[in-house]
This record gives C-alpha cells, sequence and structure tokens, in this order.
C-alpha cells in the first residue's frame, strides 16, 4: 500500500445473518472500482469498506442487492 489516503466507510446491510452472508456481501463489494478491503459483520449488520477513493452509494446499493440483502444506508 502506498502512502495514498484511503476513504473508509460503514454501511447498515439488512438480512445478513451468518459467515455466508458476510461472505456474499464482500465479495460483490470487493469487485467495485477502487476497493482495497471489505468487513462485514453479520452479528451488527455492518459493512466496512476501505476504498481509494468514496463510494457512489448506488453502486454499493446495487452490489448488496446482487448479493442478494438490502443496504439501509451509512451506519
Amino acid at each position: 500500500m502506498s502512502a495514498q489516503t484511503s476513504v473508509t466507510t460503514v454501511y447498515k446491510v439488512t438480512g445478513m445473518t451468518c459467515g455466508h452472508c458476510e461472505g456474499a456481501v464482500s465479495a460483490e463489494i470487493s469487485e467495485l472500482d477502487g476497493v482495497s478491503s471489505v468487513k462485514a459483520v453479520a452479528a451488527t449488520g455492518e459493512v466496512t469498506v476501505t476504498s481509494a477513493a468514496p463510494l457512489d452509494e448506488e453502486k454499493v446499493r446495487a452490489a448488496v442487492d446482487e448479493a442478494g440483502y438490502e443496504l439501509a444506508g451509512r451506519a
């Protein structure tokens, strides 16, 4: 990782109940341009995304939808 500034955003996702859910959401969001890490936690419904620049929330919403869950917004 270079000394570039990265952006960390926490989103609330509804419907995640287990490790498989976390993996599905993480995999879809990881495919978005600029994303360097994703940590989904089913117990809290929070998904922490680190990216090179702020993400378009609609793209995050589409990725979460694709995984079968619903983006409730930022935490």
